[in-house]
């Protein structure tokens, strides 16, 4: 727990020192690759971190990547420039790939499958405090103290969870199965794994060219543009040069069979769908409460806190639901109550009370507690200890990948919508993007109170179309649950299993 919240807090806390770091290093115009940088490095080294925990073990992998995210802790305190602190935040981010996916995979290894509800749901917890703390805790250190030792704070805590895991965690051992057709399966001699750097190195690259794409798109250039071109067809050119390389591989990155089983292929696009529909609540709630509600930052993150309040009493409790109906079924029930509140978002009252967003915020994280966690239990469930590792990267990098896809492609819509309803405007002057229009409700005086109020409606009119997006992408989920997942997942018994 102590490991994750090092990923986890990250994140926020950077977030609400924006300002401080921008007056001290400059380099307003490349800020928000603080967090692209961030997010790049942890989703594409998803994958390669869990093929590495199935071949040499999960300590020594959780071990580097958490010397490695102090590492680069202690680097960005150092920074001296926008352009060093963004290198440094990439150092972080290689390291939290390998906390975020480890230490998944551990609290399967570590407990049957009847205590991993409990485990995952303290888990949960952690992602919860942290949305709450940690922008309250970057803002004490960026107001009182000074902005660096937002990254310093890391240290004490990596370092007792390092010395926790070194001390305390030990694995029985374990090694990956030999393939049948090699020269040291017919010889008897004990295998040397090879590790497969030449796909590991493509799917860093092509991840890291899709996710810029997706993540600067309609951001640094427009989308029809010649770096949207260059940027997606290289990632599809290296894309295909994966899968030549992993086929060839005798020990690949992204083996075939997590996208030829039906149980992990479902999972990976049902999550998937859940980072995309994660976007309309994480991102554009906060600006529909400051926008349309008034509320400020602090009030307007407790609105979104609802959600990861339930979401963790919810992922606790769905035990009780999927050892009666099933793992798939009660990802069915949650996805398509989720599906309904979603619905229910845009026909919230305008301007309507900050209880009622909440309260939609509360509903939605109990329903994605009894989507997700019986997911990702069930697909540990279906695979042994070599190969859990690997199942398990691979449905968190699904939903990485979804949330970047989610940004760009809801950005896109609540642009368009803010675009068509400023077309014509009641006043001249009045800004035509998402961004800009926060940025002229902060400051009201400059507006006419008509202006005022048509901006409001502008952005709870883009907000509203973002949620059905949303609700959409659900549906997706709910389908792929229902037409490509098995009734009833092929659980290994936990003896099997190890």
């Amino acid at each position: 727990m102590l490991g994750m919240a090092l990923a986890a807090l990250d994140g926020t806390v950077v977030s609400t020192a924006v300002p401080q770091i921008v007056g001290d290093l400059g380099g307003f115009s490349v800020f928000s690759w603080l967090f692209s940088g961030y997010l790049l490095a942890v989703t594409v080294t998803l994958p390669v971190y869990g093929k590495l925990s199935d071949t040499f073990g999960r300590r020594p992998v959780l071990i580097a990547g958490i010397v490695l995210f102090l590492v680069g802790s202690l680097l960005c305190a150092t920074a001296w420039s926008m352009a060093s602190l963004i290198a440094f935040r990439v150092v972080q981010g290689l390291g939290g790939g390998a906390l975020q996916g480890t230490v998944q995979t551990i609290a399967a290894d570590l407990y049957p499958l009847k205590e991993r509800p409990r485990i995952q749901a303290k888990l949960s917890t952690v992602w919860a405090t942290s949305s709450v703390a940690g922008p309250a805790l970057g803002g004490l250190l960026a107001g009182y103290a000074d902005w660096r030792w937002i990254f310093l704070v890391n240290l004490p805590v990596g370092v007792v969870a390092l010395w926790l895991v070194v001390t305390y965690l030990r694995e029985p051992g374990r090694t990956a199965p030999a393939a049948p057709a090699s020269p040291a399966a017919r010889t008897g001699t004990a295998l040397r794994h090879r590790v497969d750097w030449a796909g590991a190195l493509a799917v860093f690259a092509t991840g890291a060219l899709l996710l810029t794409a997706l993540v600067q798109g309609g951001v640094a250039w427009p989308w029809l543009s010649a770096p949207s071109f260059a940027f997606l067809g290289g990632s599809a050119v290296l894309a295909a040069v994966t899968v030549v390389i992993e086929r060839r591989a005798a020990e690949p990155i992204i083996p075939g069979w997590v996208w030829r089983r039906r149980t992990i292929a479902a999972v990976n696009l049902a999550l998937g769908a859940l980072g995309l529909l994660m976007v309309a609540p994480t991102v554009f709630l906060p600006t529909y409460a400051q926008s349309v509600l008034g509320l400020g930052p602090i009030a307007a993150g407790f609105v979104l806190s609802a959600m990861t309040l339930s979401w963790p009493v919810s992922a606790a409790l769905s035990n009780r639901v999927y050892n009666r109906v099933g793992f798939r079924q009660t990802a069915v029930i949650g996805i398509f109550l989720a599906l309904l509140i979603l619905l229910a978002f845009p026909l919230l009252p305008f301007p309507g009370q900050p209880w009622q967003p909440a309260l939609i915020m509360l509903l939605l994280g109990g329903a994605l507690g009894l989507f997700q966690l019986p997911l990702i239990i069930g697909v540990q469930a279906t695979v042994g200890w070599s190969e859990r590792g690997t199942a398990t990267a691979s449905i968190l990098f699904c939903r990485q990948v979804g949330q970047s896809v989610g940004a760009a492609v809801f950005g896109a819509v609540a642009n368009s919508v803010l675009a068509s309803r400023l077309a014509d405007p009641p006043s001249p002057g009045l800004p035509r993007d998402l961004d800009s229009v926060s940025t002229a409700l902060e400051n009201p005086a400059a507006l006419t109170a008509e202006a005022a109020e048509y901006l409001r409606r502008a952005v709870d009119a883009a907000v509203d179309r973002v949620y059905l997006g949303a609700a959409v992408a659900a549906a997706l989920a709910l389908l792929v649950l229902l037409v490509l997942a098995p009734k009833r997942f092929p659980v290994i018994a936990e003896k099997d299993a190890d």
